[in-house]
């Protein structure tokens, strides 16, 4: 008797038209500005900290900001899943969330301290809309483009 072979998951129909439809998100330049914007919003916020010089004063805060902006890099750039972006483009929604966190960061982390510097307000609530701006709209694409295939 001989031996059937079959296709490999690789070939799977549903795996081609998933692959078509996240090159087609993802060519999307808009989709793909917001993606970089948001980045970059992450490294800053990474490291804004050390550019705005509160690393010293406000240690605590330092530490948060940085772990958010690596965490709010991970969501943005779907943990390197960019070849999944029909899956990973929710993802977008929990940077949204970092971003709103990191507007109320200078409050909720040094609630017991009342030693907040105008830099650092400013900075954490200006990175924290924009982040919540990127993160929103790439996952708005991202449905919107789910919905369209």
């Amino acid at each position: 008797m001989a031996e059937r072979t079959f296709p490999g998951i690789a070939e799977h129909p549903d795996i081609l038209a998933l692959r078509a439809h996240s090159e087609r998100a993802t060519t999307n330049v808009v989709a793909q500005v917001l993606e970089g914007l948001g980045l970059l919003a992450g490294l800053y916020l990474a490291a804004s900290a050390w550019i705005v010089g509160f690393e010293g004063s406000l240690p605590t805060l330092a530490v948060t900001n940085l772990i958010a902006g690596v965490a709010y890099v991970f969501f943005m750039g779907g943990g390197g899943f960019g070849s999944a972006y029909e899956r990973t483009h929710a993802m977008s929604w929990a940077a949204a969330g970092i971003g709103v966190f990191t507007i109320i960061a200078p409050w909720a982390v040094n609630a017991s301290r009342n030693a907040h510097t105008t830099a650092e307000v400013v900075s954490n609530v200006i990175v924290g809309g924009l982040a919540v701006c990127f993160a929103a709209g790439t996952a708005v694409l991202g449905m919107m483009a789910s919905r369209r295939s």
